[in-house]
């Protein structure tokens, strides 16, 4: 790996909280255009607009996904905007790259009945098992990132309060986010029953923190013992905003609640539920008797989403 890289690597590291999985793909994404540049000649530094579009019409070959091509974008414009910063280039290469449109993919989510049932019969038996419900109702009841659920301690739970101080956020973020009396229960049955000496809350047999590819395992295992194909940590999360929207909270607490940094990315969740947008709409609005459909009211009430390029997930 390159000094440059190191250097920036280090950069997004301190100065800008990146997550563990954005450093690793930055890095991935870099390299290889590295290794590109290197058989040409030519250094990251000295790589004009042309040699980058060149290297990613090699990658397009693989028909790669326009997310992964919006991320590698993402990962070459923030380099050399470093890289401009720091006094190694005069101008950036790869401002003049264009990206590909969003397919703005709505997000997965449970109904109430198959949430239910996963948070409440998770897989596995005995302490196991009740440190699964525990998991998997701060995911839903809180909507927290699976990196957050991996890095909470037990002095992060504050049961009197139901409060959960979230320290690992996007972007180094803290915030307080509440959760409902189901999750405070089983979480004090599994905060009593688990070893109080440790400092982490979600422990895996050998009494060390559960791991984030542990937690994906879980709830995965959980869907399918349940019915329900295909489900992530993250599903949960999209869940939890989706029934948030549907049970009456506005936008902005949904954005407090997830910490996503911009209103456009909770906006996603809204689409979701655009038909009690519409009743609402109708009910109060003095111009909604011309708003006749879902798409017709989301377009009328909510501003185009703005792409965030800078960040590789939500």
């Amino acid at each position: 790996m390159s000094d440059e890289i190191q250097q920036f690597l280090k950069y997004l590291r301190a100065e800008r909280g990146a997550s563990p999985h954005t450093l690793r793909a930055y890095r991935r994404d870099l390299e290889r255009l590295a290794d590109d540049l290197a058989e040409q000649g030519t250094g990251l530094v000295e790589a004009r607009l042309g040699q980058i579009r060149s290297h990613l019409a090699r990658l397009a070959r693989r028909a790669p996904a326009p997310s992964t091509t919006r991320r590698r974008l993402a990962a070459y414009r923030t380099f050399y905007r470093w890289a401009l910063r720091e006094g190694l280039l005069e101008a950036s290469p790869a401002e003049r790259l264009a990206s590909p449109k969003s397919t703005h993919r709505v997000p997965r989510f449970l109904d109430l009945p198959e949430v239910l049932d996963m948070v409440e019969q998770p897989i596995q038996e005995g302490w196991l098992q009740l440190r699964n419900r525990a998991l998997l109702e701060l995911a839903y009841g809180a909507g927290l990132r699976v990196s957050e659920l991996a890095a909470l301690d037990r002095a992060d739970i504050d049961l009197r309060e139901r409060l959960v101080d979230v320290k690992s956020g996007k972007g180094r973020k803290q915030r307080l986010v509440p959760f409902g009396p189901p999750a405070a229960e089983v979480l004090s049955s599994w905060m009593e029953a688990s070893c109080s000496g440790q400092k982490a809350l979600f422990l895996n047999y050998r009494g060390e923190r559960l791991s984030v590819r542990s937690m994906h395992r879980i709830v995965r295992e959980s869907g399918v013992k349940n019915g329900i194909s295909d489900v992530h940590p993250h599903a949960l999360r999209h869940t939890c905003a989706t029934h948030m929207l549907a049970g009456g909270a506005d936008l902005r607490a949904i954005q407090e609640q997830l910490g996503h940094a911009s209103l456009s990315t909770t906006q996603r969740y809204a689409h979701v539920s655009a038909q009690q947008l519409v009743d609402v709409y109708r009910a109060s609005h003095p111009r909604a008797s011309s708003i006749e459909t879902a798409s017709d009211v989301t377009k009328a009430v909510l501003p185009e989403q703005e792409e965030r390029e800078d960040e590789v997930d939500s």
